[in-house]
Formats: structure tokens, sequence, C-alpha cells
């Protein structure tokens, strides 16, 4: 497939080479550089000791600024670089040139839902009342994530880029008790970076929809219009300060392709070329301290997956298309009030948590269509209290569908109080909605309670 190619080619134009940023580096340009890296440090610094818990976003790099909402009481810190090197020693563990932080979130949870929903603790859609209208309760801790943090040498040949790394782990993987929880890889990746591009091999979020919804649940609408997840990827990005008001991203992965279909007479296997990503952003607005900069992207995703259908007619090694097309967008409108959202439509995006959770129709072989997305408005009342109200819908075309989800679809609204810096209690409200086909819909109300103890 000589297009393939071509579209890799393209990518790669497209992002640019780093070393080629720093090559005719001159020393007032390495001084600027490396004032805005200094800066860069003391405002993570300040980040990480006044952190909360509220739900974040997956973020790249470039996005760090709109990955919380914004606090009204939240004061920035200054320290001299003797200050900050004392400081930043009390919160890692050094290893020769690497410094590692650890960082975890203690999370216990505890929900009622009036009929039962797949999986239960967390939902991606609910059973048809056709088989289950029960309603359950569910107590949970398999959330809880453990995590380090890797700070390496700066890379020469890479303009002195820092170089990085992340691993962490939960507790949802797969068990046969619910108190016996298995551990399930989130985050494992390395990657060198700086204010110009980033490049990352290993398992993170997926390059496109990279926003979250800001609900206290665990799956944050997966299944229910959220689409994206983590995934095995090598990833680049580069970033274009075009002038104080104007940031233009540019980010492209390769991706292994996941089969989302299981069965006894169904197999997955791996096609022969990568699943490619890519994403193109623009920070519109004042991005300095206090600012309020609106943020817009289109993303999209093509692969193939092949397949062996097992029962009469057998057949092997069919490949099927995937891809998506994806907006989003997020704008902080005060200092208390923003809003941010996404929309989607694709083919095959089981694997991506799309198509209410379902890509291929094992029974026809054909692909399944849909179309969906979620918008979410956050408001701080105070610098401690939050909440967050949205919609999500996920709508697979029905006649692609024999048996299965047809419609997807949930409300949320949620109110959040840090106990202190690092405890949070929460609780939240959803309306879920699944129809299926050839069976009566499942409606589901849940009311959820959860505590975060972060460190």
């Amino acid at each position: 497939m000589n297009w393939h190619g071509l579209l890799v080619v393209t990518l790669a134009v497209v992002l640019g080479l780093p070393a080629a940023v720093h090559g005719q580096e001159t020393a007032e340009q390495r001084l600027q550089r490396l004032e805005n890296e200094t800066q860069a440090l003391r405002e993570e610094l300040a980040r990480l000791r006044a952190e909360s818990l509220r739900p974040l976003p997956p973020v790249s790099y470039d996005t760090a600024s709109f990955a919380t909402e914004a606090d009204p009481d939240l004061k920035a810190e200054y320290y001299t670089m003797d200050e900050l090197r004392a400081e930043m020693k009390k919160l890692a563990w050094t290893k020769g040139d690497f410094q590692i932080v650890p960082y975890g979130i203690l999370w216990g949870a505890t929900t009622y839902e009036s009929a039962r929903s797949n999986v239960g603790d967390y939902t991606l859609y609910v059973f048809s009342s056709s088989d289950q209208g029960e309603s359950a309760w569910h107590v949970d801790a398999k959330s809880t994530r453990l995590g380090l943090d890797f700070t390496g040498p700066q890379i020469a040949a890479l303009g002195c880029a820092e170089s990085g790394g992340k691993v962490e782990i939960d507790f949802q993987g797969n068990y046969l008790q619910e108190n016996k929880g298995t551990v399930l890889l989130r985050h494992a990746y390395l990657e060198v970076k700086n204010e110009y591009f980033r490049l990352l091999a290993g398992q993170t979020w997926d390059v496109i929809s990279p926003l979250l919804p800001g609900t206290l649940m665990y799956s944050v609408g997966w299944g229910g219009g959220n689409l994206g997840y983590r995934r095995a990827q090598f990833r680049a990005e580069r970033y274009f300060h075009f002038s104080d008001d104007l940031l233009v991203t540019t980010q492209a992965s390769i991706n292994g392709d996941i089969v989302s279909e299981f069965g006894p007479n169904v197999v997955g296997d791996h096609a022969s070329w990568p699943v490619v990503e890519g994403r193109l952003a623009f920070k519109l607005g004042d991005r300095g301290q206090g600012g309020r900069p609106f943020e817009f992207g289109i993303s999209g995703h093509i692969g193939e997956q092949s397949w062996d259908f097992l029962t009469p007619p057998a057949a092997d090694d069919v490949e099927l298309l995937t891809w998506s097309f994806n907006v989003d967008f997020r704008y902080p409108i005060t200092r208390r009030l923003g809003v941010q959202g996404e929309f989607f439509t694709g083919e095959n995006l089981g694997a991506y948590l799309g198509g209410a959770v379902q890509g291929v129709n094992t029974t026809t072989r054909d692909i399944i269509r849909s179309t969906g997305g979620w918008v979410d408005v956050w408001y701080d009342w105070t610098s401690r209290l939050h909440s967050h109200v949205g919609y999500s819908i996920d709508d697979p075309i029905n006649s692609d569908i024999t048996t299965g989800r047809t419609y997807n679809q949930f409300y949320f609204a949620n109110l959040s109080y840090d106990l202190t810096k690092q405890f949070l209690v929460g609780v939240e409200a959803s309306q879920w909605k699944t129809n299926w086909a050839g069976k009566l819909p499942g409606d589901s109300f849940r009311l959820e309670f959860v505590a975060k103890y972060g460190f």
C-alpha cells in the first residue's frame, strides 16, 4: 500500500527534525531557552506543591497549562536556583544523573446503580432490562494507582533537551474476585522534550481526542462518547511559537493495532502496518500567568485489523479498516467557569472505546460505524469546591448491528471538595441509557461517592 508510506513521510515532514531547531542556536537564543526552562521548573514545583485531585485530562508537554481548572486563590511561588534545587531534592530519589519522584492516589469509591451495568464499579454501558434489571451496590478500591516519574540528563545531540519517563499502574486488571484485583499497566514510556519538541516511546494516551470529561468515575465516559484510550506507540510532537498569543502543535504517532472483539470463534492478530494517529492543535490567547487561552484541535487515525473467523465459512487474515475524525476544544471562559468537549465519527472503533465498545459485527463480519461526543462545563465555587456538569453520547449505525448496542448516552453532575491539597471527596450523579438490537433498553441511575488521597 504505497499511500501508507506516503502518509508516514508526510507526517515526518510536518513534524520536522528537532535537531535542526537548535543546530544554529545563538548564545542569546540559548540564554533565553535556559531562562524558559528555569521558569518551567519553578512552575512545575509550584504545581507539585499545590496539586489537587480533581479529574485531570491527559496532557502533552505543550498543553500543560490546560491541565487543571483555574484556581483563583492559587498564588505563584518563585525561588532562587539554590532554593529550587533544594526543594527538588526533597521530592525525589536520586540515582546518578536520574531523579525519581514516586506518586500515587489512594482511591475508594462506593456506588448505587438502579440497574446493573458493565462493569459495575464503573460503567461502560447498561445491560438490557430483558437480561438484567436489578439494582446493585458496589464498593471498590481497585482504582488506586501508583507511579514513578523519571527525570534524566539532558541530551546534547537534541539541543540539550530533557530526558525522562513515567511508569504508572492501577489494579483494575482482570480478576475473578473483586477483592483480588490485578495489576493494570497504565503508562510506561521514555521521552525527550523541551519547549520546541517531544519524542516518546512506550505506552500512554492516544494522540487523538486527548481530553477527558470531568467525571469522578474511573472510566471517564468510555463507551458512552469519550473516544480514546492508552496503547503502545512511538510519538513525535513539534511546537511552533508563532507569537505570545499563538502556539501551534503538531503530533503524530505509530501505534499497535488492538482487536477489541473476543470469542471462541474469533481471533485477532496484528496487521502488516501500524495504526497512524495525528493531531493539529491551536492555542489562542495569552499563555502567561493568569492567561486563559482557547485551545482547539483536529485529530484522526487510520489503520487495519487482521481477523480470523473460525465458524463456516471460515476466513483467515481478513483485514478490516479502522479510522476516525475528531475535534476537541477547551475554553476557560473566566477564572472559575469553563467548557470543554469532543466530537468523533469513524468506523471500527471498539479498540478506542467507541461504537459503544463495538468495532466489528462478528456475525456479518462488517465494520460498525459510529458518531458521538461529549461536552463538560466546570465551575469552581471556591478554591476548594468544584463541580462539573456534562452530557455524552455514542450512536452506532443501527443497520450495522444485528446483536449488540445501538445507542449509549449519559448525563452527569458532580460536586467535589478538597479537604486538603491532597485529599478530595466528591459525589456524582449520572443517568445512563443503552439501547440494544432486538432487546429492551437498559436505563440506570448511578450515585457514586469517592475519596481520593494523593501523595
